[in-house]
């Protein structure tokens, strides 16, 4: 894909600077109380949890916060929102294609947030259904390169499911099955691979290459979404080059 590589890594990188500001703990303490709360607060028998877990402490969230997360999710200890998944759809820019999560605990206020950032940016709401059939829910998988080699991780889960091992420049991104993420997730840890994120994301089944003016409105756009406590993941299927983010910087 092309300007895949160099876009993701950017997104990695963001994701670091998010963390330093504090959104991406925020947010990964939600991840893990909800996935005690939907399958029970045991890591062992709740796969969504034992790699909500694992990608909040790769992330230097603090132990104790991650342990109170899933002892309010599991109903061990009192308290807790009851946090609901909503999924918006909208255009950005250009044409690309918009899928917003929310993890929220105020439907009303989720919704109004969205729709400010998303009208504000440049971009429309959507009908459910009218932009989500563009998208897949994929099993995506995150090994750091250090170490190891692509061979050595495709040889490790081709058998586990899965579909492709993309270079991201400073890491490797396994795509599979969303079904078969965690036989994945496994087939790594048989093979003493570090990995540092596995969970289900929607994948854009195709691409809008974008120019550099269209790409800044797009990425103003995601920003402003982001920058929502109720918003947990945004996608898209803007396809950004690596030509076009030398220029944006």
């Amino acid at each position: 894909m092309s300007g895949h590589s160099k876009w993701a890594t950017t997104k990695h990188k963001k994701a670091v600077i998010d963390a330093k500001r504090g959104k991406l703990f925020a947010k990964l303490i939600k991840n893990v109380e909800v996935a005690a709360r939907t399958g029970g607060g045991d890591p062992d028998g709740n796969p969504t949890l034992f790699d909500a877990i694992q990608k909040a402490k790769k992330n230097s969230v603090p132990l104790d916060n991650i342990e109170r997360a899933r002892k309010r999710g599991g109903g061990e200890e009192a308290g807790g929102a009851d946090w609901q998944t909503i999924m918006y759809e909208g255009y950005a820019p250009g044409g690309v294609a918009l899928l917003v999560e929310c993890l929220t605990d105020n439907r009303n206020r989720a919704a109004s947030e969205v729709r400010v950032a998303v009208t504000r940016n440049g971009g429309s709401m959507a009908d459910a259904g009218s932009v989500s059939y563009l998208f897949n829910r994929k099993g995506v998988v995150i090994v750091p390169k250090e170490g190891t080699t692509e061979d050595d991780v495709t040889l490790a889960v081709l058998e586990a499911g899965a579909e492709d091992v993309n270079d991201l420049g400073e890491s490797f991104e396994i795509i599979s099955e969303a079904t078969d993420l965690v036989a994945v997730r496994t087939a790594l840890q048989e093979a003493g691979i570090e990995y540092e994120s596995a969970e289900a994301n929607f994948l854009p089944s195709m691409e809008v290459p974008l120019d550099e003016d269209a790409a800044k409105k797009v990425m103003r756009l995601v920003d402003a979404l982001e920058d929502s406590d109720d918003v947990q993941n945004v996608y898209t299927n803007a396809d950004i080059s690596d030509e076009v983010l030398e220029k944006i910087g």
